[in-house]
């Protein structure tokens, strides 16, 4: 049997940030920007607050059964949960969404390379 790797999004909104709560988020927001996300084990969060409340984290897991994915969403709403209390972070609209990559369509490149192989 092989590994599959799942593919987690987190998503939700701050809610009731006080003024210095806000004012962290902004100092670290560079850490943070959208445009260094990536998947990793522990998680990844993006934001923009000066856009709007809104966040996102990221998490790569792992299972062998095409059923796991319930068990890594559940994983990663819950090490998001635990991040942001931690942190006093009030939130709302906590939401997930997963993706087993070994059902992920191939691209043009895999497309080819596979076909090739296929020969």
């Amino acid at each position: 049997m092989s590994t599959r790797t799942f593919r987690v999004t987190v998503r939700g909104v701050f809610d009731g940030l006080g003024a210095d709560q806000r004012a962290e988020l902004l100092a670290r927001a560079a850490e943070h920007d959208v445009l260094r996300a990536a998947f990793t084990p522990e998680g990844h969060l993006s934001y923009d607050l000066a856009a709007r409340s809104a966040f996102t984290f990221r998490f790569l897991d792992s299972g062998e059964e095409e059923e796991d994915i319930l068990e890594a969403s559940e994983r990663a709403e819950e090490a998001a949960r635990t991040w942001l209390t931690e942190r006093g972070y009030g939130y709302k609209n906590l939401r997930s969404q997963a993706e087993d990559l070994s059902q992920a369509p191939l691209g043009k490149r895999q497309r080819r390379a596979a076909a090739q192989k296929n020969i």
